[in-house]
């Protein structure tokens, strides 16, 4: 799977966990240049609280753009520290 945004590949990988139709990557298949810290925070009844990242791309930001749960609840230990994508960022084969 790769994530893409602004005709560049964000993440990157075969092992991605499917959640509720998103698919998670392995903190590894970033290409980190391209994130930063947001102070945004969400919270799931299941799978805790989510952090989330703004992505920059050839000087364009598209705020919040990729979640993660840093330390989720025990029902989605799966995916702690994975990240997935929304907001117009492209997930494909």
């Amino acid at each position: 799977m790769k994530a893409i945004w602004n005709g560049e590949v964000l993440a990157e990988s075969n092992a991605t966990l499917v959640v509720e139709g998103n698919h998670y990557f392995p903190p590894a298949s970033l290409d980190r240049r391209f994130f930063s810290d947001s102070a945004t925070t969400t919270m799931c009844p299941w799978k805790g609280t989510a952090s989330y990242y703004d992505v920059e791309v050839n000087g364009k930001v598209n705020k919040d753009a990729a979640w993660l749960y840093p330390a989720p609840k025990s029902a989605a230990a799966n995916i702690a520290g994975h990240v997935a994508f929304w907001k117009g960022v492209e997930v494909k084969l």
